[in-house]
């Protein structure tokens, strides 16, 4: 009998829709996320005083006429936090029932436990009145989206091919380089993320986020000109770098906006609603940021396991669609 170690099983497969559920449901955090901003930054955090109910009734059944300024604010957040609860849920059990891989199945899993996570985090920072879970909220919120955003990834076409889209023709030496500059610039822009909440809710560390803006800026332009400049040939690497770049000098711009907006007198020469704009803008920026450089931390990482052999390769006479593994350390697929 064939040890574990020597077995070469056939490549994962899995439904198509729920990649398409998961990058529907990354998209929807964005637009919670956005909304979650326009709550901090209109100060309609406690518009609403009641946790999980609305003004003592049902939170899906609250009358849409009552819904005007800050409650419309906050209550829309807290709908839209409930779809992305549902639409987490719905994902988790359809790679349950699909997914062939138990990595993800436990991801998805983890994902309905932050997304559960977030929505009670909001619940308690209303009813202990705690501004400090505001902030703590914040983060959570962006690590749920990078969940989201990485089992996108991994559910996509080109991550479940048999073999890689492209062949490796750089060495292999020059790919696992971009891999812990990679794995720094993500973290990175989280952190600078973290600075960003303390900034919104207190006001203070502004050094910490204009430093983490200096660094993070170093980071993702050598990361991107290293993929720009070695890696041409790689579509499925070239275009997040691309992108984030652009979003990175738009990022720079806003923040630049948003600095004038709240720290100098030039604010008072400008409508209250170009100061929500900029500020609002400048979050969901820093967001587009932050999941773009999770993408292609993802895709360089895949990349370094097709060059140690960790990806599954096309068995003799099959199609390329199934294929064997030869997994050397008995690890789980990677594909």
């Amino acid at each position: 009998m064939r040890s574990a170690l020597t077995t070469t099983p056939t490549a994962p497969t899995a439904a198509r829709w729920p990649h398409w559920l998961a990058v529907v449901t990354a998209a929807a955090t964005v637009l919670l996320i956005g909304a979650g901003g326009v709550v901090t930054n209109t100060g309609s955090a406690l518009a609403v005083p009641d946790w999980p109910t609305t003004f003592g009734q049902n939170m899906f059944l609250f009358p849409w006429s009552r819904m005007v300024g800050g409650v419309l604010y906050e209550h829309s957040h807290r709908l839209i936090g409930s779809a992305v609860g549902l639409l987490t849920v719905i994902l988790a059990i359809g790679l349950w029932l699909t997914e062939s891989r138990r990595w993800v199945r436990r991801l998805a899993a983890v994902a309905v436990f932050a997304v559960i996570l977030q929505g009670v985090l909001g619940g308690l920072r209303v009813v202990l009145v705690e501004h400090g879970l505001a902030i703590i909220h914040g983060c959570v919120a962006q690590a749920f989206f990078a969940l989201m955003i990485s089992l996108a990834v991994i559910t996509s076409s080109a991550w479940m091919a048999a073999r890689p889209s492209a062949p490796v023709p750089t060495p292999a030496a020059d790919v696992r380089r971009l891999r812990p500059l990679a794995l720094l610039t993500a973290p990175l822009v989280y952190l600078q993320l973290v600075f960003g909440a303390l900034l919104t809710h207190t006001g203070t560390r502004l050094d910490a986020h204009l430093l983490g803006a200096a660094v993070v800026t170093a980071c993702i332009g050598a990361l991107a000109g290293r993929v720009l400049l070695r890696h041409t040939e790689h579509a499925a690497l070239r275009r997040p770098a691309t992108l984030l770049l652009a979003l990175l000098l738009v990022q720079l711009g806003l923040g630049l906006g948003a600095y004038i907006w709240r720290f100098t007198m030039l604010n008072q020469s400008m409508p209250l609603e170009l100061g929500l704009l900029l500020l609002s803008a400048h979050r969901l920026t820093g967001t587009a940021l932050w999941g773009t450089s999770v993408v292609l931390v993802l895709r360089i990482l895949r990349m370094a396991w097709a060059t140690q052999g960790l990806l599954p390769q096309p068995a003799r006479g099959a199609r390329p669609h199934s294929g064997t593994l030869t997994a050397p350390q008995g690890g789980e697929v990677l594909a």
